[in-house]
């Protein structure tokens, strides 16, 4: 059962079953929370199903149960080809207001962000140099053998979830477009220090926001 409703469902995308017994509608409804697609085993379906049913007696074999699936499709940014992306309404916003920084790098996206970022929170003479693209390429491939984050196929939810584990220092906040209520990811952490990264949905790709207010203003929404 479980294998066909996610048959089409990529295996980073976060899946839930909820359950719900239409013939005694008194019946709580039951699920299994969100995990990744490759997490959610038969095994596991059928387990929570048996625990249902001995825990229920009221639910008979003839009823019918109606099961709904709960689907999160994951981000993942890896970037574009540029004639892919030639004209999109995010490059031309990037030149527009200077509170968004466009990470030149078409792979590692992700990791080329987060050390932007952290540069300029830090006050490290280098943001000019790595905000324009230069001298990165070790720094980014520092911090993907020290965290062990793998990217070979994009930056999405757990690779985020893995840098903000690394880099405890930092609260990451992550906006799924330009509008400020897609939170994409929120970080645990209290820090001061705030990376505000941008997912460009329409290039996938990973950006920083400098100056979040002016980023967000509602008239560039």
């Amino acid at each position: 059962m479980s294998d066909y409703l996610v048959i089409d469902v990529p295996d980073r995308d976060l899946v839930g079953l909820r359950l719900r017994n239409t013939d005694n509608v008194e019946d709580k409804v039951v699920g299994i929370s969100l995990r990744r697609h490759d997490q959610l085993k038969s095994d596991v379906v059928w387990a929570v199903l048996g625990k249902v049913i001995q825990s229920n007696p009221r639910i008979g074999l003839s009823d019918r149960l109606e099961v709904h699936l709960d689907h999160v499709r994951m981000r993942t940014g890896n970037g574009k080809r540029a004639e892919e992306t030639k004209g999109r309404s995010l490059d031309v916003m990037s030149a527009i207001k200077k509170s968004i920084v466009t990470v030149k790098a078409a792979l590692n996206c992700l990791a080329y962000a987060l050390i932007i970022a952290m540069a300029r929170v830090n006050g490290d003479p280098k943001y000019q140099s790595y905000r324009h693209g230069s001298g990165l390429k070790k720094p980014v491939e520092d911090l993907l053998k020290a965290s062990g984050v793998d990217l070979s196929n994009g930056g999405s939810f757990e690779e985020i979830r893995q840098f903000q584990d690394h880099l405890s220092d930092y609260e990451f906040i992550v906006f799924d477009g330009l509008n400020p209520d897609r939170v994409m990811f929120g970080g645990n952490s209290r820090s001061a220090k705030k990376l505000h990264l941008l997912y460009d949905r329409d290039n996938e790709h990973y950006n920083l926001i400098t100056n979040l207010k002016g980023a967000m203003a509602k008239q560039y929404i």
